[in-house]
């Protein structure tokens, strides 16, 4: 992996990488803390003096960084600031080895930041409205509908558009709890899995090379998961429609509108992004040419789709449907702290990943599921990715060949994809939409369980589901 003239850095020098992982974790539990963590510009202060910490370690050690992006290495070679050694390029130390680390973070940053901000925004332009009996089928059909959607609208958009006609659908009933817990595990997570685009770790796969389509693979875990959460929850929601008062049924069959989609126009501006991400991938060819997009054109193409998108939704719905830019705000602000401190980590694990003790399928698929319960999601796929990565030495049958020249097995990316989706929902902070879903929950009323309370429901539901999932897939 690396070599002698590039070594390791020490593991102290991960601590700003964990650090900010348990400011994400612990801070908005924290009463003395939660307010202050609430505000963006906090998030991007603690992610930006984290990252500037890590960034001092390349400053200071006297070795390069490897440089995984082609055109950063083409820039920095081109000043004199880069040598190649083999299919890898590395920098010089000192101040090179900082612009290496900072070109590694945008390449990774900016297209993950503009592919959430491209389906949150286009999303928003979406409206569901209307207000139907909420019976047990009725909200089935809404869960399943969004775990469907969810990987081409990802975790995020799919959660925001179905969330609120869903809550509009049951605001007769009391028991409602129940139905949004099942759509944080369904929506917001085990739906997205089908595509990079459905949840963000996919995503960070896609930019390290896996192709696009690969995740189609996992349909038949998916297909399992979302069908057995679907009967579970249709049998539950039975059980506490037959608990309602009399005058809350009478309420809910009275009232009654009928379902409407507003903003269809930006189902075409949805396929065009994803046309765009597939055809203008900046390590292939144009499909019927030799030439390769330039470097953050697919960027630059998706972000003028957005803006076509806003001038074509029709005047005020976004505003009736309280769009606004906090939550993606809020992304951006904690992932470049992320992406900034998770370059060292993802540095020695490339070199001593294969010492960790994982080597079957289930072992990395609960690895990465545990740590993705309590921690963000994207950056442990990362994370074991890049273990993976180093127990991967050459190519074969089942084998990815990386963008950075390196391997991976097919039956550990598997592994790791599933469980850093599906585990996902195991807490509310294990996936960036759990917590928004819960508190637009929380604004139209609804009691929702407390931190723990929230996994004595995953721990009963979805534990005995990943076991079976485990038994079943990870051979």
């Amino acid at each position: 992996m690396l070599a002698t003239s590039h070594q390791v850095p020490p593991a102290v020098w991960c601590a700003p990488f964990g650090f900010m992982l348990l400011c994400v974790a612990l801070l908005p539990l924290i009463k003395r803390t939660s307010r202050w963590w609430e505000h963006n510009r906090n998030k991007l202060i603690v992610g930006l003096v984290l990252g500037v910490l890590s960034l001092a370690n390349y400053g200071t050690r006297g070795f390069g960084t490897q440089i995984h992006d082609d055109f950063v290495a083409e820039l920095m070679q081109r000043a004199g600031m880069a040598h190649a050694e083999g299919d890898h390029f590395y920098s010089s130390p000192g101040a090179a080895a900082v612009l290496g680390a900072l070109g590694n973070t945008a390449m990774e940053y900016i297209p993950f930041l503009t592919l959430l901000f491209t389906l949150y925004t286009i999303c928003g332009g979406i409206a569901v409205r209307g207000d139907i009996p909420a019976h047990p089928l009725t909200n089935t059909a809404f869960l399943a509908g969004g775990g469907i959607l969810a990987s081409v609208f990802g975790t995020t958009g799919a959660s925001m558009l179905f969330i609120r006609p869903l809550l509009q659908t049951n605001s007769e009933r009391k028991h409602v709890a129940h139905t949004v817990i099942f759509f944080i595990f369904i929506v917001s997570n085990v739906g997205g899995c089908l595509l990079p685009i459905g949840d963000p770790p996919l995503f960070l796969g896609y930019l390290r090379g896996i192709p696009f389509f690969w995740t189609l693979c996992l349909w038949k875990e998916w297909a399992f998961m979302l069908a057995l959460l679907l009967v579970v929850y249709y049998l539950w929601d039975s059980i506490a429609y037959r608990r309602e008062a009399p005058q809350s049924i009478l309420a809910d069959e009275s009232r009654v509108q009928r379902i409407r989609v507003l903003g269809t126009i930006n189902f075409v501006w949805l396929a065009a992004v994803i046309l765009c991400i597939v055809l203008l991938d900046p390590n292939k060819p144009i499909p019927g040419t030799a030439a390769k997009p330039p470097p953050l054109l697919r960027e630059g193409v998706v972000l003028a789709i957005v803006g076509l998108s806003w001038l074509t939704t029709p005047a005020g719905l976004r505003h009736a449907a309280k769009f606004n830019f906090t939550a993606i705000a809020e992304v951006a602000a904690l992932f470049i702290g992320i992406f900034l401190t998770m370059q060292i980590p993802v540095e020695i694990l490339n070199a001593r990943g294969a010492s960790l003790g994982l080597t079957q399928p289930w072992h990395f698929f609960w690895a990465t599921g545990g740590l993705s319960s309590f921690l963000d999601n994207a950056p442990t796929y990362v994370v074991f990715f890049e273990t993976a990565n180093a127990m991967t030495q050459a190519p074969g049958a089942g084998v990815f060949q990386l963008l950075d020249g390196n391997f991976i097995r097919q039956d550990l990316l598997v592994a790791i994809s599933l469980g850093a989706v599906f585990m996902g929902a195991n807490t509310y902070i294990g996936n960036g939409p759990n917590f928004m879903v819960k508190a637009i929950a929380e604004q139209h009323g609804i009691k929702m369980p407390s931190f723990f309370g929230y996994m004595a429901y995953s721990l009963l539901i979805l534990i005995p589901l990943f076991i079976l999932t485990t038994l079943l897939f990870m051979h």
